[in-house]
């Protein structure tokens, strides 16, 4: 196993020593180390490389992340492929602002609570245990709010991403061979990234949900990529205009529907209280609306016979209301009667 030292810093760098130079003030010019695929395993003290900037210790078999609280000038440190199961020791890297960790064995995405200016994180494909998945403190997510931008996340067994909502300067999520599945959930983030210009979800069944891409290019009006493919201003407004003719066509039914339930309504209203028809009385010579409840009592008194009492006969029979109806309709004018399409309605007649 290889340590990475100064000795070994001083060695192989490309940058030569002054004559004059002694070995610390040649290690402070260093402003980039690159040991990828070079075995190490392990990090020693490289305080006097303090202008360190990037480092490049990618392919390597570190488990640990160590000795690094130095390079407060750090902006990129390329860690990927190696061992490294937790996320720390970085506290000191104020000016990190590319993490790339894809490739490891992390299984919570946590101890980034002090890099506040952090714009890229890159932890796809961690090897987690089977049926694991990668997860985010909520500390971390919080602090890292107003600074990311870019996130990969790919091939880590995620189904959910909701608690991602609060990176709200994101501008691209790399999120492919996941297991993803609402649309809906996709359009709730995509509602709080106004941000974001690009999206590669590929790989995941909510990419086989009809109208996926419609539905998210119609929600996000800022987005420019999705799943590789450029969004072109014609497929967008092309979406736009069909959505929109829809939304209208379902008023219209709505409005339709409510005419139709109000019609329907009245009629119902109208077929269920006592039926009034004009009844004519003789004695009074002028058409009056009364209730058929009250028909028995104009028989009993005018036309029935004085042997006919209302206890013997308690109901009128559908004859005589038939006779009393058109008696009425022929003595009565349209002048006076106020709804005269009734006398025709055949509902009022089927009722009699």
């Amino acid at each position: 196993m290889v340590r990475l030292t100064l000795d070994l810093i001083a060695k192989n760098s490309n940058l030569k020593p002054r004559k004059e130079e002694s070995t610390s003030q040649y290690l402070k010019k260093i402003t980039h180390i690159n040991f990828s695929d070079r075995n190490i395993d392990a990090i020693d003290d490289l305080s006097l490389c303090k202008n360190l900037s990037v480092l490049y210790l990618y392919d390597n078999r570190i488990s640990q992340i160590t000795n690094l609280n130095f390079a407060t000038n750090l902006t990129h440190l390329y860690l990927q492929n190696n061992c490294i199961s937790c996320i720390e020791n970085l506290g000191s890297l104020k000016k990190l602002e590319k993490l790339y960790l894809g490739g490891n064995y992390i299984a919570v995405v946590e101890g980034l609570e002090e890099l506040e200016g952090l714009r890229e994180l890159h932890v796809e494909s961690q090897r987690l245990p089977l049926g694991e998945k990668l997860l985010f403190d909520p500390r971390t997510l919080h602090s890292l709010a107003k600074s990311l931008s870019i996130l990969n996340i790919s091939n880590n067994n995620i189904d959910d991403i909701r608690d991602l909502e609060i990176l709200e300067n994101l501008n691209q999520l790399i999120a492919v061979d996941n297991q993803l599945l609402h649309v809906k959930d996709l359009e709730f983030l995509l509602n709080k990234w106004r941000k974001l210009w690009k999206m590669d979800l590929n790989g995941n069944p909510v990419c086989l949900k009809p109208k996926y891409r419609d539905r998210l290019i119609l929600v996000s009006k800022s987005l420019e990529f999705l799943d590789g493919k450029e969004i072109k201003t014609m497929e967008r407004q092309f979406l736009i205009n069909w959505k929109a003719s829809k939304d209208a066509k379902k008023i219209t039914k709505k409005r339709n529907s409510k005419k139709e339930d109000a019609n329907n309504s009245y009629l119902s209203n109208f077929e269920t209280i006592h039926h009034i028809v004009p009844v004519y009385y003789p004695q009074v010579g002028k058409p009056k609306v009364v209730f058929f409840s009250d028909a028995q009592r104009y028989l009993a008194n005018g036309n029935a016979s004085s042997e006919s009492s209302q206890e013997d006969n308690p109901k009128l029979g559908r004859d005589q209301y038939r006779n009393l109806f058109e008696e009425s309709e022929s003595l009565v004018t349209k002048n006076e009667v106020h709804e005269t399409h009734l006398l025709h309605n055949p509902k009022v007649k089927e009722n009699l």
